[in-house]
């Protein structure tokens, strides 16, 4: 055993050598931490995601048609839909900056045809001012389908769908929504109805034998409906105080533009973009409705096509 450890003590040492002349870790002298700070350190590395609680409004309307906060219901489908669009961060803060672009010359369409103000949130909730089709095929900012688009007078062809027309389609909602009111006489009936159907909220309302949305039983989808616009506005006129902080230079504006009146048929949108010093890509994103990239235009007609001033 002697004579074993006689062998055994030099190859430590020569191991000890190697060790200390090749590693190559570098020392950091790595100053004492406070003891009373060390436990908050540790805390804050661990600490969860912060998700808030939001206070809901004292009262809120819609249109002018108080909303009743004092059914416990009511206030609960009020406060699911405020915190699910305030954690929706990402989703909401693009949308109150794409709102700017489009939010003053929506409620200007609005106001011309006696709508109240408030219904310029409902195509924030529709579509996120996304020009989107949805899985019922319903397209544009006011998600309108083909059928009520007809009827509403929209022209709706494989070449030229003016549902994607943010202006145009503005004022076919219009019209939807003045036809609704006049059924109503209400104008948060008129909202839900404009996800449910007229036909469809008046047969809940009959069956029920109740007369406003509040008290009616609905669908889910209808049932979070105005409550949803509800959030919408309520996170629109007081952002800051939903933690939504942006500068006014992070706000998209609208783009300054030239009108082209077209009367006769362009066989190359591309080219026709090309010879009015544009392109085919900005041609399309200031004229979603064009559908094809050429344009037949029947005699008489006119379009009128935006380009970039």
């Amino acid at each position: 055993m002697q004579k074993f450890l006689s062998y055994l003590a030099p190859l430590s040492i020569g191991l000890l050598l190697v060790y200390v002349l090749f590693d190559q870790t570098p020392r950091i002298n790595t100053p004492e931490v406070d003891p009373q700070l060390e436990p908050i350190a540790t805390q804050e590395s661990s600490q969860p995601f912060l998700a808030i609680s939001y206070d809901l409004p004292e009262k809120i309307s819609f249109a002018g048609e108080e909303v009743p906060l004092q059914e416990p219901d009511v206030i609960e489908r009020l406060d699911r839909e405020l915190q699910v669009n305030i954690y929706l961060q990402s989703s909401t803060l693009f949308l109150l900056k794409r709102a700017n672009r489009w939010l003053p010359r929506m409620t200007e369409i609005l106001k011309a045809h006696d709508i109240p103000e408030d219904f310029k949130y409902l195509p924030l909730i529709e579509s996120g001012l996304v020009n989107g089709v949805s899985p019922k095929e319903a397209v544009g900012y006011w998600q309108i389908r083909v059928p009520a688009g007809k009827e509403l007078g929209l022209e709706i062809t494989k070449e030229v769908d003016q549902r994607y027309d943010p202006i145009k389609s503005t004022e076919a909602a219009c019209k939807y929504l003045k036809k609704s009111y006049e059924k109503f006489g209400n104008w948060t009936l008129v909202a839900a109805s404009y996800n449910r159907g007229v036909a469809g909220i008046r047969s809940d309302l009959n069956d029920q034998k109740v007369d406003n949305y509040y008290d009616a039983h609905l669908n889910d989808e209808t049932a979070r409906y105005v409550f949803r616009i509800l959030a919408i506005k309520e996170i629109f006129e007081n952002p800051a105080k939903y933690g939504f902080k942006l500068k006014p230079e992070h706000l998209y504006n609208p783009e300054p533009l030239r009108i082209i009146e077209v009367n006769e048929d362009i066989h190359d949108l591309v080219s026709f973009a090309k010879s009015h010093g544009s392109n085919y890509k900005l041609l399309k994103r200031h004229n979603p409705w064009l559908r094809q990239p050429r344009l037949n235009v029947k005699k008489g007609k006119t379009y009128q096509i935006a380009l970039p001033a």
